[in-house]
Parts: structure tokens; sequence; C-alpha cells
């Protein structure tokens, strides 16, 4: 493999880590070269993005690398969150909330069961929205936290109550049918 291949992996395992980040050693494992070598290729890769002035850094926090914005542009990132177009939930935050919604007060750890995947960024970015929110800790090991909606999720969907809830859709035979959906 290249030195720019290297580079381009690299680079593309960092975005899609996102705020997490990756170690060296993962890297090293990963790309199957020297960690030495992983550490000198991001090195290069930080003095690239500084060369050409680009809107992306790659900082470190011990032995973990990630893809971070440069703080001097925290301006035009603020009036990002705040435009109106940014208020609209993805398709993960949806999936989230209708969980939430459905099925509080609920863990963490169960809507992940439910969605099938990872959840904590569309847990966060609900909270952050303040459409859902901690409502207590459930009583067993570990004490997790328990979600529930909040007033500003009927406002947002124009209820009055939780009662005003369409039906919950029956996912009863959901793995039958996108197994039928695999082989058609």
């Amino acid at each position: 493999m290249d030195y720019n291949s290297m580079k381009a992996i690299i680079e593309g395992l960092l975005f899609v880590v996102g705020d997490e980040g990756i170690d060296v050693k993962q890297l090293s494992t990963i790309i199957e070269v020297d960690r030495n070598e992983v550490e000198d290729i991001i090195c290069d890769m930080q003095g690239d993005y500084k060369r050409e002035k680009r809107g992306m850094q790659i900082v470190q926090f011990g032995d973990t690398y990630q893809l971070a914005t440069l703080p001097e542009h925290a301006l035009y990132f603020e009036r990002l969150v705040a435009s109106p177009n940014h208020s609209t939930l993805s398709q993960p935050g949806l999936e989230t909330l209708a969980i939430v919604a459905y099925k509080q007060p609920i863990t963490k750890i169960e809507i992940e069961e439910i969605r099938g995947v990872r959840s904590e960024r569309p847990i966060n970015k609900l909270i952050s929205k303040g459409l859902i929110k901690e409502v207590g800790r459930m009583e067993t090991v570990g004490r997790p936290i328990l979600y529930g909606t909040t007033k500003e999720f009927l406002d947002y969907f124009g209820l009055k109550s939780l009662d005003e809830l369409p039906p919950p859709p029956d996912f009863s035979n959901l793995e039958e049918d996108e197994s039928l959906l695999l082989f058609t």
C-alpha cells in the first residue's frame, strides 16, 4: 500500500469514528502498519491540513486521534446550529424519539436493543433539542438512566398529551418481513 493510500485510509477512519476518536494501536492493526509509521503519517497529515488551510484538523488526546473543526470557525458552526434548517430531525433521531415516546421511561440499552444500533448520538441530539430528558434511574445494577419525552416534544408535534399519539405500529413481523425483502 502506498503512502498516499495510507493517508486516505487514516483520514476515512478518523471520519468514521467521529468524536470517539481512534487510538494508534487500533489504526496500526487496521492498516497493518507499524505504530511509529502511523504516528509519522498522522503528523504529516496534520502538517498538510495546516499548510492547505483546511477546515479540519487532526487532534490528539493521549494515544487517541480524532478529526475536529478549527476553533477559529466556531462562529459559523454556532450559526449552523441556530439556523432553522438545522432543527429538522435525522432518521436515527426520529427512530429514537418514537421509541422513547412509546416506551418511556426507557434506558439507552433498551433503545439500542430495539433499533439494533448504537444510539448515544441520537439520544444526545434529542436531549440538546429538548425533546427528551432524563426522567430517573432504573433500580438495577448500574442504575441506568431512564429517558422520557418533554413538554417541548409535545409542542414540537402539536400534542396536548401523550394520549394523542397515534397507536404504535405493529413490529412483531418486522424481522420476518425484512428477511423476505432480502430474497425478492
